[in-house]
């Protein structure tokens, strides 16, 4: 599809599986998985699932009661940005307000807007279930996760977070309202037009391009990513499964809508941390970037030898020799630590 083309490409349908009486879920599927999997009724047992499919204000009323009163991180968007959480249109700051309120209030306020025309967007924000509803644990867990991995909860009204992505794997559970999830390969990052890494929404970069308006000529290659896109709509006791750097879109549909999710990493290394990755991004940028184009291309190759490859590097090293090339031990984690902090 040539850039100028004017026909709108079709995201494909997400794969997907159900889970219902007779076909239990298997978390063996997602070992190793590295495509989204859209899973029906995942958590359709779940009690706030099922107040949900009674009435919006039976699932906002547990929630009130649950709520410990701890302020959580809420974001308000003006009515003229349509919902979508983002910038300003000179990109000059960002086009919400950040307020620091418990869910309760929150909930009381969506359920104002809910009586108004062109109400604001309004959007409880990754908030620790633990810290604020630790009354929800108990009896909303994914039993093939680790405890350690710990839910985080999301309530608004219609808002969009636009196209970014997560560097962990990701299941995202429905509890009300209804979503949909746009996905993107990895590999498509080209043509999402994607804005500053360190100035951006919540700290997660995002897409500068609407995937409602895909005509705009500021973004031409963003066709071609609709084109090898996947989506899924999802309802309450759906979930998804998001694997880590697949770029996603994700639209509330309701006045009310309300997910739970969770994070977590395959990695077994005792003080590993999911940061590394992103802060190893920013150290690349500092390192390489303005260096001549015959040197940044001799470093592709020594990152792609030690750190994307690997075997060839240690193969012909006795085990007791690699050192932090090695497994990485408690102790080869903190010499790597340190060789770093010994090069800034």
């Amino acid at each position: 599809m040539s850039e100028g083309s004017s026909t709108v490409p079709t995201p494909a349908a997400m794969e997907e599986c159900r889970v219902d009486v007779g076909h239990p879920f298997d978390p063996r599927i997602l070992v190793d998985r590295d495509r989204p999997l859209a899973i029906r009724g995942l958590v359709r047992d779940w009690p706030l699932v099922q107040l949900a499919l009674q009435s919006d204000t039976a699932f906002a009323q547990r929630l009130a009661e649950l709520d410990n009163g701890t302020d959580v991180s809420t974001l308000m968007v003006a009515p003229e940005a349509d919902g979508i959480v983002g910038y300003s249109p000179d990109l000059g700051e960002m086009n919400y307000q950040h307020f620091k309120v418990p869910v309760t209030m929150g909930l009381q306020r969506l359920a104002s807007y809910s009586r108004r025309e062109n109400a604001p967007a309004l959007v409880i924000q990754s908030a620790r279930v633990r810290e604020c509803l630790p009354g929800l644990l108990e009896d909303h867990r994914l039993p093939f996760l680790d405890p350690s991995v710990e839910p985080r909860l999301w309530v608004g009204n219609k808002a969009t977070t636009p196209t970014h992505f997560d560097s962990m794997r990701n299941i995202a559970c429905v509890l009300c309202g209804a979503r949909r999830f746009t996905l993107f390969p990895p590999e498509q990052l080209p043509n999402l037009y994607i804005g500053p890494l360190d100035f951006a929404p919540t700290g997660a970069a995002i897409s500068l391009a609407r995937l409602d308006r895909p005509d705009d000529p500021r973004y031409p290659r963003l066709k071609q990513a609709l084109a090898a896109a996947q989506v899924a709509e999802l309802h309450p006791g759906d979930a998804i499964y998001m694997p880590p750097l697949w770029w996603h879109n994700v639209e509330s549909l309701r006045q009310l809508n309300a997910l739970m999710n969770y994070w977590w990493s395959p990695v077994d290394v005792p003080g590993y941390n999911s940061g590394y990755a992103r802060a190893a991004l920013f150290h690349c940028l500092l390192a390489f970037r303005e260096l001549p184009a015959t040197e940044r291309e001799q470093w592709r190759r020594l990152l792609d030898y030690y750190v994307f490859d690997g075997e060839e590097a240690v193969a012909h090293i006795p085990e007791h020799r690699r050192g932090v090339l090695g497994p990485q031990t408690p102790e080869v984690v903190e010499k790597l630590k340190e060789g770093a902090r010994q090069n800034l």
